[in-house]
């Protein structure tokens, strides 16, 4: 098991540090985080850019997928498809739950749901993750 703190060190510097994500869990079955709908994560009319919330999911899914590889192992997304149901507005804070619906040997599928603190679904995101053997 990878601690919380360490998956935020390794992202220290990268995309999902700059759009600040913070971690609350991480298991191999579960990880969820939370994010501040910034300005700068908006477009027109302050809502949350349909890219911010498509890279808070995959990064969920991608930190979920790492929890399960075997030592040496990475991963990547080969395919992604979001619906997105409602809007985030500015200044407000989403959060993301990732579940697996497949853990298997060369391939891994998750489902991110991305929603408000008070629990309005704004986005629904199922990935498949290829596993890259050693």
């Amino acid at each position: 098991m990878i601690p919380i703190a360490t998956i935020q060190e390794q992202l220290k510097g990268l995309f999902p540090d700059v759009l600040d994500f913070h971690f609350m869990e991480a298991t191999p079955e579960r990880v969820t985080a939370r994010l501040t709908v910034r300005p700068e994560l908006c477009t027109v009319g302050e809502v949350m850019h349909g890219g911010a919330i498509m890279t808070f999911a995959d990064t969920l899914g991608a930190v979920a997928t790492v929890l399960n590889l075997a030592p040496g192992a990475r991963t990547t997304t080969i395919e992604s498809k979001t619906n997105f149901l409602a809007a985030a507005r500015r200044d407000t804070q989403v959060i993301g739950e990732c579940r697996a619906l497949h853990r298997g040997k060369q391939t891994m599928v998750w489902q991110t749901t991305i929603r408000t603190e008070e629990g309005r679904l704004l986005a629904v995101v199922i990935q498949t993750q290829l596993v890259l053997e050693p």
